[in-house]
């Protein structure tokens, strides 16, 4: 996917409420379209909140996600601090059956009797999202439309996915060809066993409530009850090609857009927000802007798909490194805010399935602290990161600088299989907590 551009579907503001409002565009490599950041350097602010969606969006979405989440904001922010509102727009994937709560009719988000198939909206994304792929993802949709009570069906379908998201090659019991191991950051789920992999989805589905755990689901046999997890694992694909997608558009796209801002409008104040792998869009840029400079005021986190132990000095589980972002939250002039919650079940349980790496000494089926994500319970193993919940940061606010987590738990909690209340994060509470990050209220 090259690309969201400008004029795919809807115009730039086109359905957004706040003004001033701007878009900032990215490709995949993260170029910016330089029509956009020439019209957000033009508007006219003392304080600028910037938000990037994450990965289950396509332009409509993401759009949607902007106006809500902003719409309080005017009515929020004291007299002296004139807003300027920017939409993060960079090429994710919308999978239309993941409900998203408040955009989507339950009822009406995939067609009915897909099951574990491909929606034809959903097979259109993928489609765009892997340009030139169409005979490699026409076998994949067969394949999920047929659910073939075979063995050899099922590792075709994992050999297609692992060739989709470009690692090396296996075979059909999870070895490399020529008897290597994969290499380091290749997540598990592309060098294991592909049944067992596909049986830990399948699993986990089911305890969360997707279409694994229909009784009628496994009709046919044991084998054909895995097809819910080989279409997870499927999901899953696209989210490690978005998880490296989003840090590369944050550190060689966001980050140097900012900073040349910064250069043409000094006292601009700039407020940063992400939801879901927004948040390491945002979080990523923090390693372009340069030490001492003082422009970004805050960074809020919403639901962050990314390791609780980024901002960490050194790792619990290894004291020789850091996190990925080790002490770049003294590159924000505020605090860092990450908001979690108990009830997001996409970073509760796929994350740390789908972020397991090969060769791990923990095994890919047994959950373990290192591969938990900052949005399902806040930053760890940050010296003096208080831990509050939502109730008292609205009451109290928040520390004026460091680490610091917010269990929003209290209005993060709708949403249906198999993600949760990932996506239920369009709440005034939140915009609240983004204004208290930036002292930017009454």
């Amino acid at each position: 996917m090259a690309d969201i551009g400008v004029g795919v579907g809807v115009g730039v503001g086109v359905g957004v409420g706040v003004r001033p409002y701007e878009e900032l565009t990215f490709d995949a490599e993260g170029d910016v379209d330089g029509g956009t950041r020439e019209a957000v350097a033009r508007i006219d602010a003392t304080d600028l909140v910037v938000f990037a969606h994450g990965w289950n969006s396509d332009r409509s979405t993401a759009t949607r996600l902007f106006d809500r989440f902003f719409a309080p904001f005017p009515e929020l922010v004291g007299p002296a601090v004139r807003l300027g509102y920017v939409g993060v727009v960079w090429p994710s994937i919308r999978f239309s059956d993941e409900p998203i709560p408040d955009f989507d009719d339950r009822g009406a988000l995939a067609e009915s009797g897909y099951g574990a198939a491909l929606d034809p909206a959903t097979r259109r994304a993928l489609g765009a999202f892997w340009p030139g792929r169409e005979a490699e993802l026409d076998r994949v949709a067969e394949l999920l439309e047929e659910r073939p009570e075979s063995e050899a069906a099922l590792i075709e379908f994992g050999a297609l996915v692992r060739e989709l998201a470009g690692v090396d090659a296996v075979d059909g019991v999870g070895a490399v060809a020529g008897g290597s191991g994969l290499g380091v950051g290749v997540p598990a789920m592309f060098a294991e066993d592909a049944l067992s992999v596909f049986r830990a989805f399948a699993e986990a589905l089911a305890s969360a409530g997707g279409p694994a755990g229909d009784p009628g689901f496994a009709a046919g046999g044991a084998l054909r009850a895995l097809w819910g997890g080989a279409k997870e694992v499927l999901r899953q694909a696209t989210y490690y090609e978005m998880k490296k997608r989003a840090g590369v558009i944050g550190e060689r796209g966001l980050g140097p857009v900012l900073t040349g801002l910064a250069g043409r409008r000094p006292g601009l104040r700039i407020h940063l927000i992400g939801h879901s792998f927004g948040g390491r869009v945002v979080s990523f840029a923090l390693r372009a802007v340069p030490e001492g400079a003082r422009y970004v005021k805050s960074l809020t986190l919403l639901q962050g798909a990314f390791s609780h132990y980024a901002f960490a000095d050194r790792l619990p589980h290894d004291k020789g490194r850091g996190g990925a972002l080790s002490g770049l939250q003294r590159r924000v002039d505020g605090p860092v805010v990450a908001c979690h919650s108990p009830y997001d079940t996409s970073l509760k349980l796929f994350y740390p399935l789908a972020s397991r790496m090969a060769r791990d000494s923990a095994g890919l089926f047994g959950f373990d602290e290192r591969w938990g994500a900052i949005g399902h319970d806040g930053v760890q193993a940050v010296a003096g990161a208080p831990r509050l919940d939502l109730a008292e940061v609205l009451r109290a606010g928040l520390p004026g600088s460091g680490c610091v987590s917010v269990d929003a738990g209290s209005v993060v909690r709708r949403g249906g299989a198999p993600s949760g209340a990932h996506s239920d994060v369009c709440h005034e509470e939140l915009a609240r907590v983004v204004v208290a990050a930036g002292r930017m209220g009454r």
